[in-house]
């Protein structure tokens, strides 16, 4: 990566200036997206440009001092710096997500004092799934009394931007069986964070394993998680909006791929009778019926920005229902349109297109990776139920 870092962090004040702030930005990380992802190289440089562009800021609400931008605007962004480089648009994903648990049950002492290091330049990761539960909402990790302050012990796993964070929020059930959300200092005490994500997509995200042995965490770090979904907020959506905000980059950076390889490297097909592979009919029928699902999942990703928009300006149990669904409709179709265009990608452009310079199948890799994260069959179910019998889907931020 040729731009300078810097130690100054960018103060972004508008969404418009984080719209531009993220283009030159995805200018600056997609050359060198294919090579980090052949070689597995963890994008150290590349974060700290990305954090100090300011952009991990722009949801710190005006009244604290950031940009508060619309949820419309953070998914573009979002899906932007994906489209650039699918892992650097996932790592910050938690970090936005723990803001906005933040934003929903944080005090405004917690919040101004974990707002500030925000907006100074520190990035929060995730400690919040755990493998080997009855079902994946199930925590065994646990948060128990020490005196005025507590204690965390479990193990995590899934943990995207731990290995990057300066802080871990980790999700851990108390002694009255509810969960809290501890924004841990990474060089706590007992802390262990662990690069051993083996996913053959997303493969540097570092998310791997966390451990907690006896970790100390002060009373004012620790934030209510389970009151989100107790009562109707919009963490659950938010959370999910930014999850087909990735999926839509990855869509949008094959379709790239895939109009430049035909364009430039292609050869046409013998029975075509034409010159050039842009000029086969029926490459440019797929490439059409392509970019209309394409141009459907974009607008879809910014109609759930704009339904969660109005759940977090007056949220209820109706407009929290409503953003969930819309959210669900954006995951579904980016879902299956990341990797449709992903395979379409190597079948279209040829045989020369699977050789490993040109890194194209990483496409495919980082769509079915990260599409796993909730079953969309069970999107499809949320939705036709809403509309069929007027149902509302759970609140547990996984539709």
């Amino acid at each position: 990566m040729n731009a300078p870092l810097t130690n100054t962090v960018a103060l972004i004040r508008s969404d418009a200036e984080a719209l531009d702030v993220a283009q030159a930005l995805a200018e600056v990380l997609a050359p060198g997206s294919a090579e980090r992802d052949r070689e597995r190289r963890l994008p150290h440089a590349e974060l700290e440009l990305f954090s100090h562009s300011g952009l991990w800021a722009i949801s710190v609400p005006k009244a604290f001092g950031g940009a508060g931008v619309s949820s419309v605007t953070l998914a573009k962004v979002i899906a932007r710096i994906a489209q650039a480089d699918a892992s650097l648009g996932q790592i910050p994903q938690n970090h936005f997500y723990a803001l906005e648990v933040l934003r929903i049950n944080g005090s405004e002492a917690q919040q101004r004092r974990l707002y500030g290091e925000v907006l100074a330049g520190r990035r929060f990761g995730n400690a919040l799934a755990e493998l080997g539960t009855k079902t994946a909402l199930d925590r065994n990790t646990r948060l128990s009394r020490d005196g005025e302050h507590y204690r965390v012990n479990g193990r995590k796993f899934y943990a995207t931007g731990a290995l990057y964070a300066q802080r871990i929020p980790t999700l851990a059930v108390d002694e009255h069986g509810n969960g809290q959300l501890a924004f841990i200092p990474r060089q706590a005490p007992g802390l262990q964070v662990i690069d051993d994500w083996s996913g053959f997509g997303q493969r540097t995200t570092g998310s791997g394993s966390v451990l907690l042995d006896n970790v100390p965490v002060a009373a004012d770090d620790v934030v209510p998680f389970q009151s989100a979904f107790d009562r109707p907020t919009t963490v659950g959506p938010f959370a999910q909006l930014l999850h087909a905000a990735i999926d839509t980059g990855i869509a949008r950076a094959a379709y790239e791929d895939l109009l430049q390889f035909v364009r430039h490297k292609s050869r046409p097909w013998i029975d075509a009778g034409i010159d050039k592979a842009s000029d086969d009919p029926l490459t440019q029928q797929e490439i059409g019926r392509l970019v209309i699902r394409l141009h459907a999942t974009e607008a879809l990703l910014e109609r759930a920005g704009e339904f969660v928009d109005r759940a977090q300006a007056a949220p209820d149990e109706q407009s929290v229902a409503a953003a969930s669904i819309a959210v669900a409709e954006a995951r579904a179709i980016s879902t299956e349109v990341s990797l449709l265009i992903a395979s379409k990608l190597l079948e279209l452009s040829g045989s020369r297109a699977t050789l490993a310079e040109y890194g194209l199948d990483r496409h495919w890799r980082n769509a079915r990776t990260h599409t796993l994260h909730d079953p969309v069959r069970w999107k499809y179910h949320a939705i036709g139920d809403y509309v069929l019998n007027e149902r509302l889907p759970p609140r547990r931020g996984t539709i």
